[in-house]
């Protein structure tokens, strides 16, 4: 197994897991993510939070992505992300409960303005207006459809439960589900299903029978079942003109995105503890894993995991605990999303939460925060050392653009600056190697840098991305002695350490399990120049005589130039 330097920025749940009280780390530009760890009387909980700028519309928006873009499917929140890479780099929670089979949403799905599904009217929803505020409330659905006669009742992208007469759109799916005994009315063109607005189609086909009617694109399919099977015949011929209306209450027609779930959490900045929301009590009271959306004053978003179902790890929280943590951490109006199994988290198709489950689940819709500027991701690693120790020699460096752009790509520092990129560029990744050198080979002052990208793209908008890196050549050359310590009462020396510094530095080195916990901090202090080596006698921090497997060794060195650290893997035997 290599050597490696530490601080390797990885997008994977354990690698985000920041210790309680550490900084926020940056996901992407103006939006952070942190871990909080909290040991309560019932055992600890693990809480993720992204906090994002308030939605504007054009390089951050919040909206809610439905899986496979059809009703009649679920998929991992990571795969949603994935799936919106061209667009812009996603950070996402689950959204609503859902049926599993076909895959509904149970509440409210607004999409760019289009109504998908309708609000489940006992249960909160949390619209997304266009000037990026967050309203939760509880909004009822009434939908009508019209032919020759009389207005009639009829319900949104639902299955035969859901009503007599059904409109299917497009969101639905390819075709409208397998029933016996319906009558279909085919309407090759609708306008955007916008709540309280007039809709109008013409019937092109009208089809009795047993459902599989592919749905036009952009059009939709009106089923009828029972009684009004023959009056959607009657009504409804070939050639006739249809009047459809899909009205909300509280008028929503100007939310640009709207999700279901429940129940409200947090009202002008109070926690609420009984909302009396139409959600049984057994997803309510018991602590499990949660996920929730807030708002914070100043327009902020944040997206809250809290992972669940896990003792020693985290037992989750209650509803109202979830209430509690969303007004701590700052929220004025916030409402709970999907819990148990289905709860996660997730940046850029990778996981930040830990599933109760043993995989990610499977989720009818998810609530994003897409930001659509450059995206620069964490570099490889935060230390670069191009001092032959074959270690971190050069470093990979890369920016992600989704629109033609004018770019600049810059490494500026200790007094240097190099340019990477400049030009108009087109949508994609672009990749580049950092030498720790100028273009004529002569090595660049050791120091802070920091790779920054900015980028206006073909609409106008521009955005700025960066990380910071070092270079720093101080410590190299680590190894260990032999590569299996044999650890025996009798011997003062189980392995060897040995290193190199380039310059004096105050040194730390310590034993560590695989999965990091420190058993023995070895003696080291201020060294000097030169070649160094430090022993271990195979015992632990208490004196006692250390299992055999696997273990690190982790060398710190700290001085003017910065902190660089290395690490070698090794193995210990007893006897």
């Amino acid at each position: 197994m290599p050597r490696r330097k530490l601080f390797i920025a990885v997008l994977l749940a354990g690698s985000f897991a920041a210790p309680a009280g550490a900084a926020p780390t940056l996901l992407a530009p103006g939006i952070t993510y942190e871990r909080q760890v909290e040991f309560t009387p019932h055992g600890p909980v693990v809480l993720h939070v992204i906090t994002a700028p308030k939605p504007d519309g054009s390089l951050y928006r919040l909206l809610p992505v439905l899986s496979n873009n059809a009703i009649v499917a679920t998929q991992p929140v990571t795969v949603m992300e994935k799936d919106l890479a061209a667009q812009g780099t996603a950070a996402a929670v689950n959204g609503d409960y859902f049926n599993p089979n076909p895959g509904d949403p149970a509440g409210v799905l607004i999409r760019d303005g289009s109504l998908d599904s309708p609000p489940a009217g006992g249960r909160s929803s949390a619209g997304i207006a266009a000037d990026g505020t967050l309203q939760v409330a509880r909004v009822s659905f009434n939908g009508i459809w019209r032919g020759t006669g009389q207005r009639r009742s009829m319900t949104l992208n639902q299955p035969a439960s859901g009503g007599l007469v059904t409109l299917y759109t497009s969101a639905w799916g390819p075709a409208t589900p397998a029933e016996n005994g319906a009558v279909e009315a085919v309407i090759p063109a609708l306008p955007v299903t916008r709540p309280n607005s007039d809709l109008t189609g013409t019937v092109s086909q009208l089809v009795p029978g047993g459902g599989n009617v592919p749905i036009p694109p952009g059009g939709g399919v009106l089923v009828a079942r029972g009684s009004q099977g023959a009056i959607l015949q009657r009504e409804a011929p070939v050639g006739t003109p249809l009047f459809l209306r899909l009205s909300l209450t509280p008028d929503w027609s100007g939310m640009t995105g709207a999700i279901g779930g429940g129940p409200v959490l947090v009202q002008n900045g109070r926690p609420v503890f009984r909302a009396n929301e139409d959600i049984a009590a057994t997803l309510l009271n018991p602590r499990s894993s949660r996920s929730a959306v807030g708002q914070l004053a100043d327009g902020r978003i944040l997206l809250v995991t809290t992972d669940g179902g896990v003792p020693g790890y985290s037992v989750g929280m209650t509803n109202f605990e979830l209430a509690l943590a969303l007004v701590r951490l700052g929220a004025t109006q916030a409402m709970a999303l999907g819990s148990g199994a289905a709860a996660s988290m997730s940046f850029d198709g990778s996981l930040l939460s830990r599933p109760s489950g043993k995989t990610e689940a499977e989720v009818a819709d998810a609530l994003v925060v897409l930001y659509t500027g450059v995206y620069v991701p964490a570099p490889t690693d935060v230390v670069i050392s191009p001092n032959s120790d074959g270690v971190a020699e050069t470093l990979t460096l890369s920016y992600r653009i989704v629109r033609p752009s004018t770019v600049s790509a810059t490494v500026a520092g200790a007094r240097s600056r190099q340019v990477l990129d400049a030009g108009v560029q087109q949508p994609g990744v672009h990749t580049f190697t950092f030498t720790g050198k100028t273009a004529d080979g002569t090595p660049l002052a050791e120091g802070g840098y920091k790779f920054v990208v900015n980028a206006t793209d073909d609409q106008g908008r521009r955005s700025t991305a960066e990380r910071a890196f070092a270079l720093n050549n101080t410590l190299a050359s680590l190894s260990v002695s032999p590569s299996t310590a044999r650890i025996r009462r009798s011997s003062r020396t189980a392995l060897g350490v040995g290193f190199t510094l380039s310059r004096p530095a105050t040194v730390i080195a310590t034993i560590e399990t695989k999965t990091g916990i420190v058993i023995r901090t070895l003696d080291a202090g201020k060294l000097q120049a030169g070649e160094q080596r430090l022993v271990w006698d195979g015992r632990t921090a208490g004196g006692s005589l250390a299992f055999g497997g696997a273990y690190v060794i982790r060398v710190v060195a700290e001085n003017a130039v910065g902190r660089v650290e290395l690490t070698q893997p090794f193995t210990a035997t007893r006897g």
